[in-house]
C-alpha cells in the first residue's frame, strides 16, 4: 500500500480565502488526497493557518484586537471554511502552536553550527513617527523595477519580483502612512543560501517530472543565482529567536521571518496530528524512521514555488538531517476576478463563506477544478460560472440519475429490476468506460485536473448517450426483459459515477451512494473495470428516488450577484 503525504500551502491568516486561494492549494490538494484514499493508499493530508509576520499584526490592530486573540478566531473561521467546503485534512494546525517553535528553533540552531546562518548588519527603514523598525510588509512604496506605486516590502504584485523594504522609492509606512522615515542599522541572522546554490540546484535537476510552471520558476531563480536572505525580523508577534528556551542575546525584541518558519509547520502540524491521534509523526517525516518509501506531494500557487523550491529545501538540506523532501510539487496559476484581483476591501470576488450562502459546495468545486488555472491564470466570471453548472451539473450528470431512477420507479417500482441480460448495447458501454476510466486515473496520478474532469465529463455524457441508445421507455413496449436490463445497467452506473465524481464532487456523490443505501467509505473504492462495477446490482436491491441533485442557476441570479460582488 502506497504511503503519501500531501500539503497544502499554509492560508495566511488574515481573514477569510477567497476562491482564488482556494483552487491555488487547498482544493486540489484534497481532490488528488481524496482519489488516493478511494485507491487504498495510507494518506495523511496536512495544513494549518500561517499566523506569524507583519500582516497578522496589522489586521489584529485594525480588527481592535490582541494579535493572539485575533489568530485564534481566525483559525477558527477558516478552519470552519474548509470543513463546509469539504477539505478532508487529516490535520489543520496552527503555525503559533509549540511543535513549530521548537522544529523552528532547532533548525536555526543545526543550520548556525553547519556554517548557514550568521549575524549580519542589515540597513532597515525606520519610522520616526512610530519609533520602530518597519519589517517587509510595514513598508510600502514605488518598485524600483517597474515603478508600481504600491509594492510592498517584501514583494511587488505587479512584477513579482521580490524586494528588500530599502529597495522601494518613495517608502512610507503602512502602519501610520507616514512618510518620516529612514535607514538604521540593526542585527539580523542571514541563511546562507548562496552557499547552498550547487547543491539546490543538484537537488532540482534530480526531478525532472515536475510541472513546467514549478521547473521554470525554480529554474529562473537558480540562474539568476540564489541570495542570503535574512530569517529574522523586529516584531513581537512570532517564534523568539532562541535556542533551548534562552533567547539570543541582541534579539530580544525579534522573532524568526514567517517565511522561514511557515514551512516547517508542515512537519510541526504532523507532529500536532500525531500526538491527537497517538501516531509517530516521524514515520512521515524522517528517513531514517520510516519515511524512506513516502511520497510526499506539496500544492500551491506559483508565488509560492521559489520558497519551497530553495528556501524550505536549503532549510531541510542544509541541516544534513535525514528529512523527508517533496517529491512531487504541483504549482498552479492564479484564478482572476473578471481579469483582476480579488480584493476584501473593494468588494471584488466571492470569498468562501459568500460562496456557501450562495451554493452548495459541489457547485463551486466542479467549476474551479474543471476549469483549474495549470497552463495559465484562468479568469473567473459569473456568467462562465453558471454556464459550466448548468451544462455539465445539471442537464448532464444531474439529468442521468434523474431521468433513469424516475423511470424505473414508473415501470419497475423502487428496487432494481433482475429480468434480462446484458447485450451488444452494454458490452459497448463497458468497453467505452474502462477506456475512460483509465486515462481519468492517469490524470488523476498525474495531476493533470482539467484533462482529469474532461474525461469524467465525458463518461457522465456516455451515461446519458447509453440511455438514447438503449431507449428503455420504448423497448418496454416491446420486449420487457430488454428494458429491465438496461435500466439496471444505468442504476449501476450510477454507482459507478459517484465512485469516480467522489474526489471532487464528495456532496453529490454520497447522494448518489444514498439512493442505494450504500456507505460511501465501503462503496467508494477506485474500480477494477466496468464489468465488476456494472454488474454490481444483480436485481432486486432497492433504491429511494433522488432529490434534483442540481438547480440550474438562472440569469436574475447572476444579475444579482454581479452587482453584490464587483463583476466588471
Amino acid at each position: 500500500m502506497a504511503r503519501i503525504l500531501i500539503t497544502s500551502a499554509l492560508p495566511y491568516i488574515n481573514g477569510i480565502k477567497h476562491l482564488g486561494n482556494l483552487v491555488g492549494s487547498m482544493l486540489p490538494a484534497d481532490v488528488y488526497a481524496r482519489f488516493q484514499r478511494q485507491r487504498g493508499s495510507e494518506v495523511l493530508f496536512i495544513c494549518a493557518t500561517d499566523e506569524h509576520g507583519t500582516p497578522a499584526e496589522l489586521a489584529a490592530a485594525a480588527a481592535g484586537q490582541p494579535v493572539a486573540e485575533y489568530c485564534r478566531q481566525q483559525y477558527e473561521i477558516q478552519k470552519n471554511a474548509g470543513d463546509a467546503f469539504g477539505l478532508s485534512f487529516d490535520h489543520f494546525g496552527r503555525s503559533s502552536n509549540p511543535p513549530n517553535h521548537r522544529l523552528t528553533q532547532h533548525f536555526a540552531h543545526v543550520l548556525e553550527g553547519k556554517g548557514l546562518i550568521e549575524e549580519r548588519t542589515d540597513e532597515q527603514v525606520y519610522s520616526i513617527d512610530d519609533e520602530r523598525f518597519l519589517p517587509d510588509r510595514y513598508v510600502e512604496g514605488t518598485c524600483p523595477h517597474c515603478d508600481y506605486e504600491k509594492a510592498r516590502g517584501d514583494q511587488c504584485d505587479n512584477c513579482g519580483r521580490l524586494l528588500d523594504p530599502v529597495d522601494l522609492k518613495n517608502p512610507y509606512s503602512a502602519v501610520s502612512g507616514s512618510k518620516n522615515v529612514e535607514v538604521r542599522e540593526t542585527r539580523h541572522l542571514h541563511l546562507l543560501q548562496e552557499k547552498m546554490q550547487d547543491r539546490i540546484a543538484e537537488w532540482v535537476a534530480s526531478k525532472p517530472d515536475w510541472p513546467h510552471l514549478t521547473k521554470s520558476i525554480a529554474s529562473k531563480w537558480l540562474k539568476e543565482g540564489l541570495r542570503d536572505r535574512s530569517i529574522t525580523r523586529d516584531l513581537k508577534w512570532g517564534i523568539p529567536v532562541a535556542y533551548e528556551g534562552k533567547v539570543r542575546e541582541g534579539f530580544e525584541n525579534k522573532v524568526f521571518y514567517v517565511w522561514f518558519d511557515a514551512p516547517i509547520e508542515y512537519i510541526g502540524a504532523t507532529e500536532e496530528w500525531a500526538d491527537a491521534h497517538g501516531e509517530n509523526w516521524e514515520r512521515w517525516w524522517r528517513t531514517d524512521k520510516g519515511a524512506d518509501d513516502v511520497k510526499y506531494v506539496q500544492f500551491m500557487g506559483k508565488d509560492n514555488v521559489a520558497f519551497h523550491t530553495v528556501s524550505f529545501p536549503a532549510t531541510i538540506l542544509g541541516s544534513e538531517e535525514p528529512w523527508k523532501t517533496v517529491d512531487a510539487l504541483k504549482s498552479l496559476n492564479w484564478l482572476t476576478w473578471y481579469g483582476g484581483k480579488f480584493s476584501t476591501s473593494q468588494n471584488r470576488g466571492v470569498f468562501m463563506d459568500q460562496a456557501l450562502e450562495l451554493l452548495p459546495a459541489d457547485y463551486w468545486r466542479w467549476h474551479l477544478m474543471a476549469n483549474a488555472p495549470e497552463s495559465d491564470d484562468a479568469s473567473f466570471t459569473l456568467e462562465h460560472f453558471a454556464g459550466v453548472v448548468n451544462k455539465d451539473l445539471a442537464d448532464v450528470l444531474g439529468n442521468f440519475v434523474n431521468r433513469i431512477t424516475r423511470f424505473c420507479k414508473a415501470r419497475f417500482g423502487e428496487e432494481v429490476p433482475a429480468e434480462g441480460e446484458y447485450s451488444e448495447a452494454e458490452q459497448a458501454l463497458i468497453t467505452e468506460l474502462d477506456g475512460r476510466i483509465k486515462t481519468y486515473t492517469d490524470c488523476l496520478e498525474a495531476m493533470e485536473f482539467r484533462k482529469a474532469f474532461v474525461e469524467l465529463r465525458s463518461i457522465w455524457v456516455a451515461g446519458n448517450e447509453y440511455l438514447q441508445i438503449a431507449a428503455p421507455w420504448t423497448t418496454i413496449k416491446e420486449d420487457k426483459d430488454r428494458a429491465a436490463a438496461s435500466v439496471r445497467c444505468a442504476l449501476n452506473m450510477i454507482a459507478l459515477v459517484a465512485t469516480l465524481s467522489r474526489p471532487v464532487i464528495p456532496f453529490t456523490a454520497d447522494k448518489m451512494f444514498a439512493v442505494f443505501g450504500l456507505d460511501p467509505e465501503k462503496a467508494s473504492q477506485w474500480p477494477v473495470s466496468a464489468s465488476e462495477a456494472l454488474a454490481q446490482f444483480k436485481g432486486g436491491e432497492a433504491f429511494t428516488l433522488p432529490e434534483v441533485l442540481f438547480a440550474k442557476i438562472e440569469d436574475d441570479q447572476i444579475a444579482d450577484w454581479r452587482e453584490q460582488f464587483g463583476a466588471e
